[in-house]
């Protein structure tokens, strides 16, 4: 499941943060259901934004976020946000994702909403920050629109609006441990635990893969979803104007601290959005807000802070227990425990969670996927491997088409997966 795994912990079961299963095509829809179907809920969906001790729906609802801004501070925003109409932001040809960001909102609710939990989950500046981003997760959302649904004016609903969610009994996770058992049940083998070193090229064909105890197990096709920097960094006759590209292209690295609350009824959220400053955790689960059937009869809470960073930071090199003791005086100034205590901890780092779509960064990702292009028997997927910020619907699109293009001669782009973003939700 990579990053869509779930995992046993206290006696229930918890995904890496919030991952809801989310999709308006119908090939990816029918595939979801034939292996999970019928043991999935849906789930209502509530995310907020925590601020300066405050909830703030997401998206906004304007009411709420009067009431918890304040009449001044509500003014201030929707006399930024009026600047926008009457003086917009010019857009260049590459614009970042603040100036896309400000153009749709209005700097005063860019300063509020957008800028310190992106800077908290890229580690860059907004303004250092490419407006992919935005187009991919705002996409055609705005202020007006969220007025709009508000009054219930307007046509069907925004995808950033979606209410409701469907989610497997079994956790995120248990979507690709069931793909696993039904590979198995008809013949295949699934290898775990087999790290791989390098995908072996010979004559600009894909003919191996060297595995890291220096096995080398032949293949008619690989389908890669490695890190794209790691599949091309380990070939061997990589072109150096491709290496120095590779080194323009950065993921960033998630570690997530699992703390173990005795008691419930802590907060309604499915998870939240951290954008106080003070707090350095960007994204808080409460597992205990999904369904039944992942906590079972446990009286206690499972909550995941989630903390970005790159290799070279302090906080990727923290030991568990430090990290532990930070998540729960983080949790505490929160106030989100209430009278309820902290009672364990377990961490779990995922390295290059996200690519980093810096300014720029279209321009080695074109000069890296040329040169995959002519690699024959090779098909890269996922968000590692095409470096894209995927949903688990996008992922498991490019995999469906990357086996018909496999199997059936098909003639998929796999690399235009993603790209429209009406589609991201």
């Amino acid at each position: 499941g990579g990053m869509a795994r779930s995992l046993d912990l206290w006696g229930q079961r918890v995904d890496l943060g919030p991952h809801r299963f989310f999709s308006n095509d119908t090939r990816v829809n029918r595939v979801w259901l034939e292996v999970v179907a019928p043991d999935y809920d849906m789930v209502d969906r509530l995310t907020r934004i925590l601020y300066k001790g405050r909830f703030f729906f997401y998206p906004l609802k304007p009411f709420n976020a009067l009431v918890n801004l304040g009449l001044f501070e509500a003014i201030r925003c929707l006399l930024s946000y009026s600047k926008e109409w009457f003086r917009p932001t010019k857009l260049g040809d590459s614009p970042s994702f603040e100036e896309w960001v400000v153009s749709r909102f209005g700097r005063r609710l860019f300063s509020i909403f957008f800028k310190t939990y992106s800077e908290k989950l890229w580690g860059i500046k907004c303004a250092e920050l490419d407006a992919d981003f935005a187009a991919q997760r705002i996409k055609k959302f705005s202020l007006l629109e969220a007025i709009k649904s508000a009054f219930g004016f307007g046509a069907a609903k925004h995808k950033t609006l979606v209410d409701q969610f469907a989610y497997p009994h079994g956790g995120t996770g248990s979507v690709y441990e069931r793909m696993a058992e039904k590979c198995a049940n008809v013949g295949g083998r699934v290898h775990r635990d087999a790290p791989v070193r390098r995908v072996v090229v010979h004559a600009k064909k894909a003919v191996a893969i060297e595995l890291e105890d220096g096995r080398v197990a032949p293949f008619d096709h690989v389908v890669s979803s490695m890190p794209i920097t790691d599949l091309v960094g380990r070939m061997d006759n990589v072109p150096p104007e491709v290496k120095a590209a590779l080194a323009k292209l950065k993921f960033r690295n998630t570690v997530i601290v699992f703390l173990k609350v005795g008691g419930t009824g802590l907060f309604k959220d499915n998870w939240l959005y951290v954008h106080s400053a003070d707090l350095e955790t960007g994204r808080i689960t409460n597992f205990r807000n999904w369904t039944p059937h992942v906590f079972g009869n446990s009286p206690d809470t499972i909550l995941a802070l989630e903390y970005w960073c790159y290799d070279s930071d302090d906080l990727w090199h923290r030991q568990d227990a430090e990290l532990i003791r930070q998540a729960t005086a983080e949790i505490q100034r929160a106030g989100l425990l209430g009278k309820h205590h902290v009672l364990d901890g377990h961490v779990v780092r995922i390295g290059k969670s996200y690519p980093v779509y810096s300014r720029g960064y279209k321009e080695p990702l074109k000069s890296v996927t040329n040169f995959l292009k002519t690699i024959e028997n090779l098909s890269v997927v996922g968000r590692y491997g095409a470096f894209k910020y995927n949903n688990q619907d996008h992922s498991m699109l490019m995999g469906c088409l990357a086996a018909q293009n496999i199997c059936s001669g098909g003639k998929h782009d796999l690399w235009g997966i993603n790209t429209d973003y009406e589609y991201q939700e």
